[in-house]
């Protein structure tokens, strides 16, 4: 693994590229870039797929979101997905300047809203040749409608309302700014369980890092992620092969087969038996599930694609 940084508009990217054991600067290679949840870091779940890809003879590239981590960005903490899907383009442009990557054999997969926004990035950005989700998020959809998807698009309003409020307080009244959790900080007995194993994941010395603080900036974030729909143009523009995995115990599977509905091009949806959302981000059953299917689905649509 080697830590590199690249550009992405003014702003400068702080990624971890993995390469094959077996690594020959003279050779040509498949690519995956892997894209973190809202409010990880690449050395969580996105660092661990990389470094699976790189064991199957991969290139693979993780970075932290701009904004966010050792990425540059102001303000801190922004979680602006559409700043999100243009990071995954940006990372793109990098695999694309290396010249032991074929340019014409990179994929992308991503976990969470990460993988929303990989879906975002593909659908305008036909570099990207084949795209796997892992327990897969539309954020904008998941803030509107909640965990399980039960509620009306207008149940925002409230928030909606809040963020005025707070809002004005912030630009005439010279509060500080607010922010929000990614994951709940106390969950209790109502918390969905995904949500309450995403507190032991992030907040725990399971997975946590320093560089992800669970918290994001309110009125600028959610403003920006209310009307954010990163399966909007789904069955025009996403032509490129996909590969949908989710477990069947996760409350954000109806975002998964969701994506898997509305999609015209090659498709493929993977419902694991078992599987909760948080099971797919370290928990190896699944990991090596969600890696064996993805990996295989890489090699036909990526490796294949040099015959």
């Amino acid at each position: 693994m080697e830590a590199i940084t690249f550009p992405n508009g003014p702003i400068t990217m702080a990624g971890n590229l993995c390469l094959p054991a077996d690594f020959d600067p003279e050779s040509s290679y498949p690519a995956v870039v892997t894209v973190h949840p809202g409010g990880g870091v690449k050395e969580q779940v996105a660092g661990l797929y990389a470094s699976r890809f790189a064991e199957q003879g991969f290139v693979a590239l993780a970075y932290d979101a701009s904004f966010q981590g050792e990425s540059g960005g102001e303000p801190r903490f922004l979680e602006d997905p559409y700043a999100r899907v243009e990071d995954v383009r940006a990372a793109v442009d990098h695999l694309q300047s290396l010249p032991y990557v074929d340019p014409g054999r990179i994929g992308a997969l991503g976990v969470c809203a990460g993988g929303g926004y990989a879906v975002g990035a593909a659908l305008t950005d036909h570099r990207i040749k084949a795209l796997t989700t892992v327990s897969a998020v539309n954020i904008g959809t998941s803030f509107r409608r909640g965990w399980y998807g039960t509620d009306s698009d207008a149940a925002a309003v409230p928030t909606l309302q809040a963020l005025a409020r707070q809002r004005t307080a912030e630009a005439a009244e010279g509060a500080e700014p607010a922010y929000l959790p990614y994951v709940p900080a106390e969950p209790d007995a109502t918390t969905p369980r995904d949500l309450a194993e995403a507190h032991d994941y992030y907040l725990t010395p399971r997975a946590q890092h320093p560089n992800a603080q669970n918290k994001f900036l309110f009125t600028k974030s959610v403003s920006r992620i209310l009307t954010f729909d990163a399966f909007h143009m789904v069955e025009d523009l996403l032509t490129q092969p996909v590969l949908i995995v989710a477990g069947s115990e996760a409350g954000s599977l109806w975002m998964s087969t969701e994506l898997h509905g509305r999609a015209r091009g090659p498709k493929q949806l993977v419902v694991v038996e078992g599987g909760a959302h948080m099971d797919f981000y370290d928990v190896p059953k699944y990991v090596d599930q969600a890696v064996a299917e993805a990996v295989s689905f890489f090699r036909e649509h990526l490796v294949a694609a040099q015959d």
